[in-house]
C-alpha cells in the first residue's frame, strides 16, 4: 500500500463506526491514533524527501538554463564568425538541453502536486487525530465515571451494608428500651422516695404537736 492510499484511507475512516464495532473501543482509539501517528512521521518523511528532490530539481534547471545560454551565445558568435554550420549545431544542442528542461520542469510539476497533496492530507490528518485524542480523553473519563458509579452501587446494593444497617437499626430500640426501664425505675424510686418524705415529714409534725401539748398543760 503506498503512502498516498494509506493516508488516504485513514483520513476518510469513520472513527465513531469503528469504535461503535469495537469490542474495545478504548483499545481500538489507543491502535487509531498510533495508526495515525507513525503515518504522520512517514508523510512528514515523504514530504521531507520531496522537498529535498525539487531542491535537486531546482539547481538542475538553473544548472541546464544556463548550459542552454551558453549554446545561444555559441551560436551567437559563430553566426558571426561567417560559421553557420557551428551556429546551427551550437542551437541543436541548445534544443537538446531545453528539451530535459522540459522533462525537468515537469517532473518539478508533479513534485509540487505531490506536496500541496501531501499538505493538505497533513493536515487532514492531523485534525483527525486531534479529534481521535479528543475522544480519548472523553472516553477515559466516561469509563473512570462508570467504574466509580459501579463502585458506589455495588456498596449500595451490598448484603453486607444492609446487614450493618440492621444491627444498627437492632441496636437502637434496644438503647431506646434500656431507656424506657431506666426512666420506669426512676419513677418508681421517686414514688417510693416521696411517701418515705411524707411519712418523715409527718411524723415531725406529730412531734411537734405532742411537744406543743405538754407546753399548753404545764401552763
Amino acid at each position: 500500500m503506498s503512502i498516498f492510499s494509506r493516508l488516504s484511507d485513514i483520513i476518510n475512516s469513520n472513527i465513531t463506526s469503528l469504535l461503535d464495532k469495537a469490542e474495545d473501543p478504548a483499545k481500538m482509539i489507543r491502535m487509531v491514533i498510533q495508526e495515525m501517528e507513525d503515518t504522520l512521521v512517514e508523510v512528514r518523511s515523504s514530504t521531507a524527501k520531496i522537498i529535498a528532490d525539487k531542491k535537486e530539481l531546482l539547481r538542475r534547471n538553473d544548472k541546464l538554463a544556463r548550459q542552454a545560454d551558453d549554446w545561444q551565445q555559441k551560436a551567437e558568435l559563430a553566426l558571426s564568425k561567417g560559421r553557420e554550420d557551428l551556429a546551427k549545431a551550437a542551437l541543436v544542442e541548445k534544443a537538446n538541453v531545453n528539451d530535459v528542461i522540459e522533462l525537468v520542469r515537469d517532473d518539478m510539476h508533479k513534485l509540487d502536486e505531490s506536496l500541496d497533496k501531501l499538505t493538505r492530507e497533513i493536515e487532514q490528518l492531523q485534525a483527525k487525530m486531534n479529534d481521535a485524542r479528543s475522544r480519548q480523553k472523553t472516553m477515559l473519563l466516561r469509563h473512570s465515571a462508570t467504574q466509580s458509579r459501579y463502585a458506589v452501587n455495588s456498596k449500595l446494593n451490598s448484603p453486607v451494608i444492609d446487614q450493618v444497617i440492621n444491627r444498627f437499626e437492632h441496636y437502637e430500640r434496644r438503647i431506646e428500651v434500656m431507656e424506657g426501664e431506666m426512666e420506669a425505675e426512676e419513677i418508681g424510686r421517686g414514688g417510693i422516695a416521696a411517701e418515705f418524705a411524707a411519712l418523715e415529714k409527718e411524723g415531725k409534725i406529730d412531734q411537734e404537736l405532742a411537744a406543743l401539748k405538754t407546753r399548753m398543760e404545764k401552763k
